[in-house]
């Protein structure tokens, strides 16, 4: 069975509750739950682990993992036939996501859920990127050494204890994240991060296609198709989107004006700018500004 991928937006990059390890004889099975709350990330170390999620049943060998939703029924579909072991994460975000079939689904929606999440997160003038998590797939021997680092961790005091382990866990979670864009097309996934990185470390400056080709030599049409795929968006749209993003910053944390944030975030007009402006937020600069401030 093909896994489906769960897709986070972040910032708030998910974050970490709780771990353990859990042992199940032959003849035992998981435990019935209901909305648990959390998502349960479960890395099987020994044995099998049979699970069923709502009306979908799956088969957990060793050295793999499964997230189960914070919001389904999870239940064992089957006794264990051999003594099991399995490591147990809990986490959470406060973010938007969603579980989606394929990595193409995922970005097909990605707008609309950068959308969602800057409504409920809180974070409408931040920059947003996406997170992305197999449900079920094998574990490499350097994500498995990752994890040990959560139980090596016994020794420190509290305090420090729940420091590390949040930080472990965003290690393992990038690592997954990396992980499942390379295999799902390394190169597009390769390109459309150099042009995204030329763009956040340039935007200011004049940028267009013909610029990015003599920089990243590769044809322009492809670098669309790459960013399209990866981001949802050509380099020029997401040029636009990040000199806004840049703009609603400054018009929150400066008095600047709307014509000195224009040349600050590279526009070259400041009606333009506005323009711009207006028809992405759906409001003006200097109305958001106030709307951000709670002056509207």
């Amino acid at each position: 069975m093909s896994s489906p991928i769960l897709h986070f937006i972040s910032p708030p990059i998910p974050y970490f509750i709780d771990c353990g390890r859990a042992f199940y004889c032959v003849g035992e099975r998981h435990v019935s739950r209901n909305s648990i709350g959390v998502f349960d990330l479960v890395v099987v170390t020994k044995g099998t682990l049979c699970l069923g999620e709502g009306e979908t049943e799956w088969i957990i060998q060793e050295g793999e993992s499964f997230i189960l939703r914070p919001d389904a029924s999870h239940f064992g579909t089957e006794a264990c036939n051999t003594n099991t072991e399995i490591i147990w994460i809990h986490f959470h975000t406060f973010g938007a996501w969603e579980e989606c079939m394929s990595m193409g689904d995922c970005l097909d929606n990605q707008s609309a859920l950068f959308a969602s999440h800057k409504q409920t997160a809180y974070l409408n003038h931040s920059e947003v990127c996406s997170v992305f998590l197999p449900k079920h797939m094998r574990l490499k021997p350097k994500a498995m050494d990752i994890l040990e680092q959560f139980f090596q961790l016994e020794d420190e005091p509290r305090s420090l204890r729940n420091w590390k382990r949040q930080s472990v866990f965003q290690i393992f979670i990038q690592y997954l994240d990396r992980e499942l864009a390379s295999t799902s097309d390394g190169t597009a996934f390769n390109l459309a991060e150099k042009i995204e990185l030329f763009i956040r470390q340039n935007y200011s400056n004049k940028i267009t296609n013909s610029i990015l080709q003599s920089v990243l030599n590769y044809h322009p049409n492809y670098m669309a198709r790459c960013m399209l795929k990866v981001y949802g968006m050509t380099p020029m749209d997401y040029l636009l989107q990040y000199r806004i993003e840049q703009a609603k910053k400054l018009l929150v944390q400066t008095e600047w004006s709307a014509t000195r944030i224009s040349e600050e975030v590279g526009f070259q007009h400041g009606s333009y700018f506005t323009f711009c402006f207006s028809n992405k937020e759906g409001i003006s600069p200097l109305n958001f500004r106030r709307k951000m401030r709670g002056h509207l």
